[in-house]
């Protein structure tokens, strides 16, 4: 009688483990982080800064730096190499910040309708994959990254994006967002082929836009790669996978959406509503380039950390902002609420704003013109998982008892994902800081241009 009373309990802690550890495991992680990279940074919104003030600092002259400075600037670079000091985003104030930001704006001045119809052939491309299969499991963020790779690839180069372009282009985003979310570790042959593929089509005069004569061919290949092949793929596969996910897990909204198919504006609130509920941008930080009065009482001192909380602020000044409702932007206009998908304006917006709605829309009408969607996975702000999703063919043969088995299955999977994930997340991303804490690739960086000849000699 005891041995099969300890069989139960056993096997009931056993199967409890998805349910606790990864949180534990995830609050390890985040003290190991601190205790290697040092506690650093001013949460906004938080003790210092109310929500109510969040946009009045953000959008200060002060809040203005970008990476010198921030330690933690030194584990973002390492991420995102090569070529970190040539990304847009992380290019201080001054010449080379304006002359790149004024290119990335030219290769985005696409027409609206242009860049709807180039979005839509390029995921009616991506989807035909999957043509053929009446119902399939997919990952959507790697579903979408073929998407996106495509998209960027003809925006940036004018001609259509071959096999190898794309692989190239998918191998390179799909290893930086990994890493960036300590499930893997960097590859840098992955990154470096695409490098020096860039390098070749920039020598052969095949872009659509001039670059930055300020920057080598190198630095221009580097641009290239940060902000269109690495960035832009990255973050708009993860908004579409968010966008997808939600109105998979929501299915009144999909039948709407299927139902007026042409409806912009209510496709439009599904997406601001999605953008609201999981931004891109988790935590975006500056640093204070001089002392910043926040009221009467408080002041930033020059030289502090930043981090704005696009989570936390957007989840002030709405009703029940757990619920994901589209409708509650019936009346409601986007300025006048706690909502800053794209940034601000006064701090390093999006430059992508305008084209990401539109082929955002374009991408996601392609998909559901062919496949309903269901998922029981997890749904988070970082989607570790890719985005597990059931994709069943618009007019095959209804299935149900086997799609309720497939997301039955789908769900219990993902539990257990998340347990090994933790662990993996928990040894890799250990490594990862301390190896960006040892390199200080951003630190060497800004010591090289106050030192240049002693970092010559070194």
């Amino acid at each position: 009688m005891a041995a099969a009373l300890g069989i139960v309990l056993g096997f009931a802690v056993f199967a409890s483990i998805p349910w606790w550890l990864p949180q534990r495991v995830l609050a390890l992680r985040a003290r190991i982080f601190v205790r290697i990279n040092g506690e650093e940074g001013i949460a906004v919104p938080g003790p210092t800064v109310s929500a109510a003030q969040f946009m009045q600092v953000y959008s200060h002259p002060a809040a203005n730096g970008r990476s010198k400075g921030a330690g933690l600037s030194d584990l973002f670079w390492y991420w995102l190499s090569p070529g970190p000091e040539i990304h847009q985003e992380h290019l201080e104030a001054g010449a080379r910040y304006d002359e790149v930001a004024r290119a990335t704006r030219q290769f985005l001045a696409l027409p609206k309708v242009n860049a709807e119809e180039l979005a839509a052939r390029c995921a009616e491309r991506a989807y035909a994959d999957l043509s053929g299969k009446n119902m399939v499991l997919v990952r959507l963020r790697n579903l979408m990254m073929s998407v996106w790779a495509d998209f960027y690839y003809q925006l940036v180069f004018g001609e259509p994006c071959t096999p190898t372009a794309r692989k190239l282009i998918v191998d390179n985003a799909d290893d930086v967002v990994t890493a960036l979310k300590c499930c893997g570790l960097r590859h840098m042959k992955k990154r470096e082929r695409l490098t020096a593929f860039l390098i070749e089509k920039i020598k052969a005069g095949k872009l659509t836009n001039p670059l930055p004569d300020g920057l080598s061919i190198d630095e221009q290949a580097l641009y290239l790669q940060g902000v269109f092949f690495n960035t832009a793929i990255v973050q708009m596969s993860e908004a579409m996978t968010h966008l997808i996910l939600a109105i998979a897990q929501h299915q009144e909204v999909q039948q709407a959406l299927v139902d007026n198919d042409h409806d912009n504006h209510y496709l439009d609130q599904v997406i601001a509503e999605t953008l609201r509920a999981f931004p891109l941008f988790g935590i975006a930080h500056r640093i204070a380039t001089a002392d910043i009065a926040v009221d009467d009482h408080t002041t930033i001192s020059q030289g502090s950390v930043l981090c704005f909380n696009y989570s936390d602020y957007q989840r002030t000044g709405f009703d029940d902002p757990e619920r994901f409702d589209p409708t509650r932007w019936n009346g409601l206009s986007k300025r006048d609420a706690t909502y800053i998908p794209f940034g601000v304006t006064a701090n390093r917006p999006c430059p992508a704003q305008a084209v990401a709605m539109v082929t955002m829309r374009a991408a996601g009408r392609e998909l559901l013109k062919r496949f309903a969607c269901y998922s029981s996975a997890s749904h988070t702000r970082s989607i570790p998982h890719r985005g597990p999703c059931l994709l069943v063919a618009r007019g095959g043969a209804e299935h149900p008892r086997v799609r309720s088995g497939v997301l039955a299955f789908m769900a219990l999977r993902d539990r257990w994902e998340d347990v090994w994930r933790s662990l993996l997340q928990l040894v890799l991303g250990t490594w990862m800081v301390w190896h960006a804490r040892r390199l200080r690739l951003c630190q060497r960086h800004f010591e090289a241009a106050r030192c240049p000849v002693h970092a010559d000699t070194r």
